[in-house]
């Protein structure tokens, strides 16, 4: 079956730009860390995965099923890695892995609207006119930065160009988009030769030299800056070639969209990058509710349980936050296209590595699933949670121009039992 997204909404399209464009202000002038927090950051040397699956997942059909009820539906609950753990059987292979990853069951985030619901999760707050904030993959780039790296500290897969959702950390921790090959543009043309080209680039320097001896600001900073980290990511394009991993990766993770992206994943986290977030789509069912999930998430659980097990084997799994987030969930009654609709009320993610307790459950909702009736959490918390998990203080706050401006809703903390 060939799924497709319900809704239609713009929030289930990506586009499709210029790699390179990312060079000449991606760089941007950012915030500050306090000492206290920035302090220590390159040794812990943390990172943070997120797959997104996108258009809304079940939670029944997934992490919290509920089984011969009258919202069950027909998939059986399965045995884990963990005695007591159990999920929905169309994910045996992720199952395999439990004892690896926890469950937070009890999320109600009170929110059914698709553009909302991606805000909320992937922002920590609630979407306002007039107000903008960085997304998690800047605020983590920003956070855990290595100065020292010419590789964006915020990579979007699948995806080309650059986006806006640093806010006022600046255009440098944006996401920029990845697509599996080498950004464009991005060797010396075949028509110049090395000497010709190392003499072009040893002008411009002099140029900018004296440039910025007579007239320096934070924006000349950034261009030369920018100019110079351009020139070190030509030299790593290779780290953007999927085809330099080995063929038997890629019959293990599948010739698919999403095998192929959760691979480039794993090759983004070993270059060291600090945010990687991987899409999923066409999780919007409003028909055909089990045949899209007994589709969709086939293809989910065997990369994903490859990727949790390559970075558990490559001892990466403890220093790297895998997430694995929706917009919302579903509806736990069945409607009369056998589909499922948006449900923000009472339902779950997975989350492992890093600092998160392995084979953990946090909250729980009703026998049918209709409500949360134990530890109810919401994306505000969320985000507290992740920022904590990679060992950051997420009550701390970045300096912006001498204006405190805070990692997180400070309206809302971690899950601590939840955080080793």
């Amino acid at each position: 079956m060939k799924s497709f997204t319900m809704c239609g909404s713009v929030e289930h399209q990506m586009a499709r730009r210029g790699f390179l464009g990312i060079m000449g202000g991606a760089f941007g002038l950012g915030a500050t860390l306090p000492q206290s927090l920035t302090a220590g950051l390159s040794q812990q040397n943390k990172q943070m995965l997120v797959v997104f699956l996108s258009g809304g997942v079940s939670q029944l059909e997934s992490w919290d099923p509920k089984p011969m009820t009258n919202t069950g539906g027909p998939f059986r609950a399965i045995p884990t890695a963990v005695p007591g753990i159990h999920i929905s059987e169309l994910l045996p292979k992720t199952a395999q892995h439990m004892d690896k990853l926890s469950l937070i069951r009890s999320i109600n985030t009170r929110n059914g609207d698709h553009g909302k619901g991606a805000y909320q999760m992937q922002y920590g707050r609630n979407q306002m006119p007039g107000l903008e904030f960085p997304h998690l993959g800047a605020v983590t780039a920003r956070s855990l930065e290595r100065s020292d790296s010419p590789l964006p500290g915020n990579i979007r897969i699948p995806g080309g160009g650059r986006s806006r959702d640093a806010a006022y950390l600046g255009p440098r921790f944006a996401s920029v988009g990845a697509d599996g090959k080498p950004p464009a543009n991005s060797t010396r043309h075949e028509s110049l030769l090395s000497e010709a080209d190392q003499m072009r680039h040893a002008f411009q320097r002099r140029a900018n030299e004296r440039f910025l001896s007579m007239r320096r600001t934070a924006e000349t900073d950034l261009y030369t800056q920018s100019y110079e980290q351009a020139m070190q990511l030509m030299d790593r394009r290779e780290v953007f070639d999927l085809a330099k991993e080995p063929e038997a990766d890629h019959v293990r993770y599948g010739k698919h969209d999403f095998g192929q992206h959760c691979l480039m994943a794993r090759r983004m986290l070993e270059n060291d990058v600090p945010y990687v977030q991987v899409s999923h789509k066409n999780y919007d069912t409003h028909n055909e509710n089990f045949n899209f999930h007994l589709e969709q998430l086939a293809e989910f659980d065997t990369p994903f349980s490859c990727l949790i097990n390559d970075l558990h084997e490559r001892g990466q799994l403890s220093s790297t936050l895998v997430v694995v987030m929706s917009e919302f969930g579903r509806t736990p009654k069945i409607n009369v296209r056998y589909g499922r609709d948006h449900w923000g009320t009472a339902w779950s993610i997975c989350l492992g590595g890093a600092g998160i307790q392995p084979g953990a459950v946090i909250g729980k909702t009703n026998e049918n699933g209709t409500q949360v009736i134990d530890r109810e959490v919401n994306h505000g918390d969320l985000f507290h949670t992740y920022l904590s998990a990679v060992g950051l203080d997420s009550s701390s706050s970045f300096n912006i121009n001498g204006r405190e401006l805070p990692l997180a809703d400070p309206a809302h903390s971690p899950i601590h039992e939840l955080i080793m």
